[in-house]
């Protein structure tokens, strides 16, 4: 399929593997990729604050993002964090208002960008896109169903078990990686201070859980998920 706005090949791939776009045929994706544009952005760049008009979307081809909400008094809680396959802000277009949160790169991306008035006008002209968007926000309503419940029900250590199984290509035996950002993000992320992140590391500790400078260790993978998995039956 020949790519009007200079699409890589890995760009292509990732694009498809999206829950947004993978259901769509080569005649869907070239009709939404013709209105698109993609940008590289250095770390720390906004993409758009918390109130501007949510007049696009994005998918990130590369990197990393994070979705975050000002308070008031000027603090920040971490809604979410948006990885390399994932399209975020696509509901927002659709509600003819503000985004409702900032959303920033935590580190050097590579992302698409699509306006709301491309996007929807595609979508009146191939109802292939708009039942494969209809089965994105289904996916995404319940993954937001699946965030709240281990943030309102489940204890620290399995909330942070179940965060760093995510960052884990190992399903069985050991496994070392390093997050993607720091540990200071990622225990905003899981809604906890500092503090708290350190002490359920600590708890973790029993279950052959470490760290290494940056690098996490986790000796028995399936020891853990089974922890995890223990907690949610309980």
């Amino acid at each position: 399929m020949h790519d009007p706005i200079g699409l890589k090949a890995e760009d292509t791939e990732t694009i498809r593997g999206t829950v947004l776009f993978q259901r769509l045929g080569d005649r869907g994706l070239r009709a939404l990729l013709a209105q698109a544009t993609v940008r590289t952005l250095d770390r720390g760049a906004t993409l758009f604050l918390q109130g501007e008009p949510a007049d696009r979307f994005f998918v990130l081809l590369r990197g990393w993002v994070k979705l975050y909400r000002l308070g008031r008094d000027g603090s920040e809680a971490v809604v979410a964090l948006v990885g390399p396959g994932e399209t975020f802000a696509e509901a927002a277009v659709f509600a003819h208002g503000g985004f409702p949160v900032c959303a920033q790169a935590i580190d050097s991306i590579r992302i698409l960008t699509m306006t709301a008035a491309s996007f929807a006008r595609t979508i009146r002209e191939d109802e292939e896109i708009a039942f494969a968007m209809l089965a994105a926000m289904s996916m995404r309503l319940r993954h937001l169903v699946s965030q709240v419940e281990q943030l309102q029900v489940r204890p620290a250590p399995q909330r942070l078990a179940s965060f760093l199984l995510q960052f884990c290509a190992a399903t069985t035996g050991s496994a070392s990686f390093a997050l993607p950002f720091d540990k200071a993000l990622a225990a905003k992320r899981l809604g906890m201070q500092p503090e708290t992140f350190s002490r359920a590391l600590g708890k973790l500790r029993p279950l052959g859980v470490s760290v290494d400078g940056p690098t996490f260790l986790i000796a028995d993978v399936e020891r853990l998920r089974d922890f995890c998995s223990e907690d949610a039956q309980t």
